[in-house]
């Protein structure tokens, strides 16, 4: 597995990409109509190519033989009320394909997430979760984040509360 940062001719793999994984993560919990109209908002390649040249964002692409299997979507400076860090970055997406779920992808892009922050000289790394995706609520809770908060997410047009995880960086 390899880890390397996305850059502007990556638009379209992401787009594809964000858009699979966010239908496999999501789709039997939520109507079509509101994963639909949150894909519209999120997942197109005009939409990632903007992303892409915004100096605030960075995505980290995982890849296994040259195949891109997952990302994770990095956001600095972006704050929560309930998180505690000063020096901040969040885990904004953070998504394996269907069929590397459980071979490394996550993983290796955690890990890559966590090395980032630290290279930067950040105190904590936050991310949101959906109350409802256990699986995912699990694999951070092993990587040592802890539930700090909540906020309002919108998938189209229902609220959904999402847990706010918070992994404090120490420095030795």
């Amino acid at each position: 597995m390899k880890i390397r940062y996305g850059n502007i001719s990556d638009a379209s793999m992401l787009f594809e990409l964000g858009a699979k994984t966010f239908i496999d993560t999501f789709a039997r919990d939520n109507t079509p109509e509101n994963i639909s109209l949150y894909m519209e908002g999120s997942f197109s390649r005009e939409i990632q190519l903007n992303e892409l040249s915004q100096p605030n964002i960075m995505f980290l692409i995982a890849e296994l033989e040259n195949q891109p299997v997952g990302y994770a979507k990095l956001r600095m400076n972006s704050h929560e009320e309930s998180v505690k860090g000063t020096k901040v970055i969040e885990i904004e997406r953070i998504y394996a394909a269907q069929e590397y779920i459980g071979r490394g992808g996550g993983k290796e892009l955690m890990r890559a997430c966590i090395n980032e922050a630290r290279r930067r000289g950040l105190d904590s790394v936050w991310l949101g979760v959906w109350e409802k995706n256990q699986r995912a609520i699990d694999f951070y809770t092993k990587w040592g984040f802890k539930e700090v908060g909540t906020h309002l997410f919108m998938l189209g047009n229902e609220p959904q509360r999402d847990f706010i995880m918070e992994l404090e960086l120490a420095w030795n």
